[in-house]
């Protein structure tokens, strides 16, 4: 394991020892998953966190949903549990998975459900029992949404590291600001084909996941999973390779799913052009179309310029690239296309 691995590991065993002491409980964290009719994929993370004293739990919610707005930095101070044993219930059957070392639960469960939404119900031995969302896609559905998150459903400009730590960890999802004509259309994608799946694949860390899910649902993008990235050293190297993360999670759908068709959404300010035309040539008939939001000058410029990654693929009728500042141009070219 790398150096920067074990000391990760041996802090992170020091704080959850100091956190037990001071009478911290685990919590699972459950994120929205997806699965076939035979199978699903579960995805959650075990963090320790302070009971709620009396007074909080009986505290009348805000109307205005204020309460649910946590501070970023508060999930980035957060003490992972390591190792822990989660118990999945689904459909009646139960099954056992250990987290990570980060906490976090990343797991296909055999199970056939039927097509459509579902729960899971996960818990550890000593945390409450919490609910997962899980969609389930149909053998005959055959388009499917992936999605970027910053600068493309969202407006951080992430490449800029001053205002990225200021997003990240400061802001809650009340201050985000969503792309113009993005959600509506990412909804008009997902209803084009009905029970089609949608995928928010993202550098961004598990940490920042309940904020990310609340920004999506106040701004009425279609549900969906979220596929994250967990931060720090891992047992190879300093850093993870956020590439990576997306290649990876790009070829297990494609694999996941052989009969869907994706369509890819990104922008031109870091690498989701090389991303996706890399997975275009390696799975051609997992691609039906790539749309690109490109930056305005002053995103460009925060966002440390556009992409200079050489695209190898330019698409054509089977698979077009399109490219626009929002999703209104977006949409109107797709439908040229009889995408939409």
């Amino acid at each position: 394991m790398h150096r920067a691995a074990r000391i990760e590991d041996w802090l992170h065993d020091r704080r959850e020892h100091s956190a037990r002491r001071r009478g911290y409980r685990p919590t699972v964290i459950p994120y929205s998953g997806y699965g076939s009719t035979g199978w699903v994929r579960i995805l959650c993370r075990v963090l320790l966190a302070k009971p709620d004293k009396p007074e909080k739990r009986q505290k009348r919610p805000r109307a205005d949903g204020r309460d649910a707005g946590i501070r970023g930095w508060r999930s980035f101070t957060s003490v992972p549990v390591n190792d822990v044993t989660v118990t999945i219930e689904i459909d009646g059957q139960t099954h056992h998975v250990q987290a990570d070392r980060g906490g976090v639960v990343d797991t296909v469960v055999p199970v056939s459900l039927p097509p459509g939404w579902h729960v899971a119900r996960l818990h550890t031995e000593f945390s409450d029992v919490q609910h997962a969302p899980i969609f389930i896609v149909a053998p005959t559905v055959g388009y499917g949404v992936v999605s970027d998150v910053d600068d493309t459903v969202m407006v951080t400009t992430l490449p800029r590291p001053l205002l990225a730590a200021w997003n990240t960890f400061v802001l809650d999802e009340h201050a985000r600001v969503p792309t113009p004509g993005m959600a509506v259309f990412l909804e008009r994608l997902a209803s084009f084909t009905p029970g089609a799946p949608v995928i928010y694949l993202s550098t961004g860390a598990w940490n920042v996941a309940p904020t990310l899910s609340r920004f999506l649902s106040r701004n009425l993008y279609p549900a969906g999973a979220l596929l994250l990235t967990d931060w720090g050293p891992t047992h190879d190297r300093w850093f993870r390779s956020g590439s990576a993360h997306k290649r990876d999670n790009l070829r297990r759908l494609a694999e996941q799913f052989p009969q869907i068709r994706w369509i890819l959404i990104g922008d031109d300010g870091q690498h989701d052009e090389a991303i996706y035309s890399d997975f275009q040539r390696d799975y051609p008939g997992s691609v039906a179309a790539v749309a690109i939001r490109q930056l305005s000058a002053s995103e460009a410029v925060l966002a440390g310029g556009r992409s200079r990654d050489a695209v190898l693929i330019e698409g054509g009728p089977e698979a077009p690239w399109v490219y626009g500042p929002d999703g209104s141009s977006l949409s109107s070219q797709l439908a040229e296309h009889g995408l939409i």
